[in-house]
């Protein structure tokens, strides 16, 4: 989309450990359904209450991938933001999630390293009751600067 600006996220120049962002969302069937939609996934555990109520849990639960991409949205969107990438992550899930519930993230940059254009945040999340239901870390590398058109078109003349 050569003309067109977008906004990019936060660069590695911008960024500072402790930076913080914290978002809420209500999980809606109506994502469980495109998400199961979308992977194939039929495990009973998310969608068939008959099934859910005969476990521990007593009703479908949110697939923790869905948990997960909740954050990553939160990465892509609003930090760093628009034009990071997510290089590695790891996700402990304590508590179930199940449908209609609301979480709470919270995202938090923890460490940067300049060295390789990374930063490490850490993630929390938490349902209604306070209790936690997503704890991890996320290496993420923000939005590099972009090169500029007419600076490169113009370098077989200098």
């Amino acid at each position: 989309m050569i003309g067109k600006k977008r906004k990019l996220g936060k660069k590695m120049a911008e960024l500072q450990v402790g930076d913080a962002y914290t978002a809420s969302h209500i999980v809606e069937d109506k994502e469980l359904l495109l998400y199961l939609g979308l992977t194939n996934d039929a495990n009973p555990l998310y969608i068939q209450h008959d099934y859910a109520s005969q476990t521990p849990y007593k009703q479908p639960v949110v697939p923790s991938v869905m948990l997960f991409g909740m954050v990553s949205s939160i990465v892509s969107m609003h930090l760093p933001g628009p034009g990071s990438h997510i290089t590695q992550h790891e996700m402990t899930f304590p508590k179930p999630v199940f449908h209609y519930a609301e979480v709470t993230f919270t995202l938090e940059v923890i460490a940067i390293d300049h060295g390789n254009h990374e930063v490490t945040l850490s993630v929390i999340g938490f349902d209604r009751e306070g209790d936690e239901v997503l704890q991890g870390k996320l290496n993420v590398r923000p939005a590099y600067e972009p090169e500029s058109l007419t600076g490169r078109s113009l370098e077989n003349f200098f």
